[in-house]
């Protein structure tokens, strides 16, 4: 009888297991990506995954739009402990549309990492939010800090 208490157990935490690594791929967007049939509506599933990119097809439009006004601006240098973290922001008119990182900490092979997995992250934050009130990326606290800092420098700069 004792040996069979732990069979719900083990199952349990095989299926936890089985579920986190599938969400988990999903969240970042490694999952399998089904696109959807010619004439079929989209459903959620069908849909691309958060981290792929689609392009849609382009519209006809029936006035020419305004010409942009795209402008880049680098942020200020921040100096972390770890490093310098400086990000250069584009703008279309006042809309967020790039930002990319100029420096960052690249001292050791620990800080070339994190800022490897936190910096897409922290552009993909700042991009939908935009603005550079964004979550800290755990892990790299100084990175993201010193990230928000510079962006908000250009953003100021605008």
């Amino acid at each position: 009888m004792r040996r069979n208490r732990w069979r719900g157990t083990i199952l349990f935490t095989v299926i936890l297991v089985v579920m986190g690594t599938t969400i988990g791929l999903k969240l970042y967007g490694l999952g399998e990506t089904v696109a959807p049939q010619a004439g079929a509506a989209a459903s959620p599933s069908a849909l691309p995954s958060a981290g792929s990119t689609a392009t849609a097809p382009a519209t006809p439009s029936a006035t020419s739009a305004a010409p942009s006004t795209t402008k880049v601006v680098a942020g200020v240098v921040e100096q972390t402990p770890y490093g310098p973290v400086q990000v250069e922001v584009t703008f279309d008119g006042t809309k967020l549309v790039g930002v990319r990182e100029l420096q960052s900490p690249s001292d050791d092979r620990r800080s070339v990492s994190i800022n490897r997995q936190a910096s897409p992250i922290l552009a993909k934050e700042v991009l939908a939010s935009q603005s550079a009130k964004v979550d800290t990326v755990s892990g790299a606290t100084y990175t993201s800090e010193g990230y928000k800092q510079s962006v908000q420098s250009a953003i100021d700069q605008l």
